[in-house]
């Protein structure tokens, strides 16, 4: 599907979430496109007529070829996912030698660096310092290490709203591979997945897909390099299933368990085909303005926004650091406006998408009313 065949109006009217909604950095509510082809693929196998089951199968290469289209990696290079974390864990058991990540990386991520080391012994992880919590080139250059075979980063970071510059850490890193985590980015952020070797992500965040969808794309570097530890019998060259244990693809197909959910494939290759026919630039421009009308009134309100300003350094998170005892306040006061946002470790996170409206501005102004006058009464 080509970019601006489908009206960035016309995709907005395909959602219909609640006002008030701020929280797309966890999990975004489905549209009617994806809840359609749900439905569709439901129906196929309920009435399993001859054929049916033609058309579910058939939904693996049209996913693959969804992701392709984002990513810039070829179909050939991508495998689906249940999920961002099985997708890691996948990358981190095939890696063999230093992997420099920062500590404070989600959990998916740690956890699959950390189970790796102690069940295989065959990574060890080297954890980077970073300035904030923002892993950058410059910090990344200054902790690399001669036995460092490769550079764990997140897209946007999932506490800061940090969009991490991709090109710039290609740069510094060399021929090491670079793996990113691209779960709070994907789907709105016209990131330059190409000088990546392991992309990974989840559909049920800004993809707004729900939950069980995923991927995993290997450059050719990264499919020489990753030994496919957990490899099942879908994960060989055999056409169908085969009746012998066969050695793993030599492909991204190799990463793979189990033949994968078919409807949860239809869905996210629908969210996905959505996506490219809007386009990712004209998605994050929109979404860039919803994030600055959401900065404007937290300075209006005088609320310290800790997360980055610059349109260049962030994609659809914005953090609010009131103080300490004024925590229970700010997030009391959200609450009884009705706005649904993230508070985590003394802040709080609100993550707005391209279809967040007028009543949900109103709404959040009202919430920072009610904070300001409870806070200077």
């Amino acid at each position: 599907m080509t970019a601006g065949t489908i009206a960035m109006d016309d995709f907005i009217q395909r959602f219909s979430e609640e006002p008030g909604y701020l929280d797309f950095a966890r999990c975004a509510p489905i549209g009617r496109t994806a809840r359609d082809e749900e439905s569709a693929m439901s129906s196929l196998l309920g009435r399993a007529r001859y054929g049916t089951l033609d058309t579910l199968v058939q939904q693996d290469a049209r996913v693959r070829g969804a992701v392709a289209a984002l990513t810039g990696f070829r179909a050939d290079q991508v495998v689906f996912q249940p999920n961002t974390s099985q997708g890691l864990m996948h990358t981190m058991f095939g890696l063999t030698g230093e992997v420099l990540l920062s500590p404070a990386e989600f959990a998916s991520n740690t956890y699959a660096v950390a189970r790796s080391a102690n069940a295989l012994g065959a990574l060890t992880p080297r954890w980077l310092e970073t300035d904030h919590g923002r892993v950058t080139p410059g910090n990344i250059k200054q902790q690399l290490h001669p036995s460092t075979v490769a550079v764990e980063v997140s897209l946007v970071d999932y506490r800061t709203g940090y969009l991490a510059d991709l090109e710039g850490i290609r740069q510094v890193i060399g021929d090491r591979l670079l793996i990113v985590d691209a779960i709070q980015g994907f789907g709105v952020v016209d990131a330059p997945y190409e000088v990546a070797d392991v992309v990974v992500a989840g559909g049920q965040k800004w993809v707004r897909a729900g939950w069980g969808t995923g991927f995993l794309a290997l450059s050719d570097r990264a499919v020489a390099a990753l030994v496919p530890v957990l490899s099942g019998f879908s994960g060989t060259d055999a056409e169908g299933t085969p009746t012998e244990v066969l050695p793993p693809s030599r492909g991204a197909r190799a990463f793979s368990i189990s033949n994968p959910d078919p409807i949860a494939q239809a869905r996210f290759a629908a969210a996905l085909e959505e996506i490219e026919g809007v386009g990712i630039p004209t998605i994050a421009a929109r979404l860039a303005e919803k994030v600055s009308r959401i900065i404007d009134l937290a300075d209006e309100f005088a609320l310290d926004v800790t997360s980055s300003r610059a349109e260049d350094e962030r994609a659809g998170i914005v953090v609010l650091a009131p103080e300490p005892d004024q925590l229970t306040l700010l997030t009391a006061s959200l609450h009884n406006h009705g706005i649904t946002s993230t508070t985590r470790a003394g802040s709080v996170r609100l993550s707005p998408h391209v279809t967040t409206g007028e009543d949900t501005f109103t709404m959040l102004r009202g919430a920072f009313t009610s904070f300001a006058s409870a806070i200077n009464p």
